[in-house]
């Protein structure tokens, strides 16, 4: 059972992309140049909307972790990454806008890295065990690759999240350790847009197979744990059969090792082994002992046991329902296009300025970012955004509004326009007039919907997502969006057994 004074998981939480781009369309684009590519070119890949980021991943997927909890008890967050959208910004701070945090909430960015992530979550148990309150420790990653690389098709786009504390954790921490060895299996030097990676056997004799197994030794000696007990194995490796290698040389049984889940997501870089992790969780049951690890310039392992109240969670999408909210993308050239790896003449009605006054974007912050409207004390009545006058016509109250935040509030459509007129990376533009289900109502763009999953009463969830990208000043501005709740297209958690 789990007992009050454990150090673990509290709750866990993902997202992937709903787009899944078929490997074999890339493959069979570039098998002109690269015909080595045939060989990788099953399953698919989660590839972002052209209005999905790193944060917009991390915000989605810490809002699924947080289902049920108090969000007014999170201490700390941590957001680590090694594709931040911002270089000198506070990534982790426009998150914890987003989620409505409070400013007491030290936040930070964990990045340069492969194991950012696992390194991450060792930082927040040690805070745990020093009296902190929960720390929210979230892994999001979106990787440029070049075109026609291997990479391109091995890697994939998404996040995870845990609430890392103590009292009724679903899986307490039995014990951690680390190595840290300057093994350059790849870089991305400042400047430089696409990682450079270094030859496969290399990496895999004298980076996994030596540096891992080292660190697999030290967590076992310290918990006194026998790797035949670990009914799960958690290593990303897009390398073929290194993770069952080192499975067996370590002792562990076979069918321990996950699957890396390559066949229908990717490997989500420094949020894989935290995303692997969630997978396992989602599948153990209490008692299940789960090894997981985070590979780069040395590694980390943690070991963790799932407990009895593991069941009792609050059902959530977790890695399970976003795999199964999904739309197959068979167009190359979008995906090309979604990651600015083609210039496309996007026309006159793009070419405006779009610099953001930072001024203003500070004051209506909590509008943009959290989503934040107003509710009258005096009569009730809900509404986006916050205004000194209440908009109901027989209240009018001055000054009666307090703060009521609408990102998890469902809502309907109540009118809806697909527009090819006006400039959208992702023709035609959907936005529309939506209700919130208790009341208030605003006018919104859509996303990650399409004709057939858009219709008036049709359900809406909203989701964090870029507005607008200055391409001269390199600032991302966010703001939310209504998505479809339908199956496919954002439908509610899956229940839990």
């Amino acid at each position: 059972m789990a007992d009050k004074t454990e150090i673990g998981i509290l709750a866990y939480g993902a997202y992937l992309p709903r787009l899944r781009l078929a490997r074999k369309v890339a493959a069979d684009a570039n098998a002109w140049f690269n015909p080595a590519l045939k060989g990788l070119a099953r399953g698919e890949r989660t590839m972002c909307n052209w209005d999905e980021d790193t944060v917009t991943m991390a915000v989605e997927a810490a809002r699924d972790c947080l289902i049920g909890q108090d969000r007014g008890t999170v201490s700390s967050l941590s957001l680590a990454s090694t594709s931040f959208p911002f270089e000198d910004r506070l990534n982790a701070g426009i998150v914890l806008e987003a989620l409505n945090l409070a400013p007491s909430v030290n936040a930070q960015d964990l990045t340069a890295s492969q194991r950012a992530a696992t390194s991450g979550l060792i930082t927040a148990v040690q805070m745990a065990r020093g009296g902190a309150g929960p720390v929210l420790m979230v892994a999001s990653e979106k990787r440029r690759t070049k075109t026609a690389s291997p990479r391109e098709l091995e890697t994939g786009d998404g996040a995870a999240a845990l609430l890392i504390g103590t009292g009724p954790v679903v899986a307490r921490l039995i014990g951690h350790a680390s190595r840290t060895v300057d093994f350059v299996d790849h870089f991305r030097g400042e400047g430089f847009e696409f990682d450079y990676t270094w030859e496969e056997r290399w990496i895999r004799d004298e980076g996994y197979n030596k540096i891992v197994p080292a660190a697999l030794a030290d967590v076992f000696k310290a918990t006194a744990v026998k790797p035949a007990d670990v009914a799960h194995f958690a290593m990303p490796c897009v390398l073929p059969r290194v993770a069952a290698g080192i499975a067996k040389k370590a002792g562990m049984a076979e069918s321990a090792v996950r699957d890396n889940l390559h066949a229908v997501c990717g490997e989500t870089g420094a949020a894989h082994p935290i995303v692997m992790l969630v997978d396992a969780l989602e599948k153990a049951k209490p008692g299940d002992k789960i090894l997981v690890v985070g590979f780069g310039q040395g590694c980390d392992a943690l070991l963790f046991e799932a407990t009895d109240a593991l069941p009792r969670l609050a059902p959530r999408l977790g890695i399970m329902g976003h795999l199964a909210r999904r739309k197959e993308e068979t167009n190359y050239a979008r995906f090309l296009a979604f990651n600015d790896l083609v210039a496309i003449e996007r026309g006159l009605r793009a070419d405006i300025d779009k610099q953001t006054p930072l001024s203003s974007l500070y004051r209506n912050r909590r509008m943009l970012t959290g989503l934040i409207g107003g509710q009258c004390r005096k009569c009730g009545t809900l509404q986006f955004p916050k205004s000194n006058v209440c908009v109901n016509p027989n209240c009018n109250a001055f000054h009666s509004q307090d703060d009521h935040a609408f990102a998890d509030t469902p809502a309907k459509v109540q009118s809806f326009t697909a527009d090819r007129l006006t400039y959208s990376p992702d023709p035609p533009h959907y936005y529309g007039m939506v209700v919130f289900d208790e009341g208030g109502r605003m006018m919104i763009d859509f996303t990650d919907c399409d004709a057939a999953s858009v219709d008036v009463d049709a359900p809406m969830r909203m989701m964090f997502r870029i507005k607008e990208y200055d391409p001269a000043r390199g600032f991302t501005r966010y703001f939310w969006k209504a998505a479809p709740t339908q199956p496919n297209a954002g439908g509610p958690a899956p229940a839990k057994a």
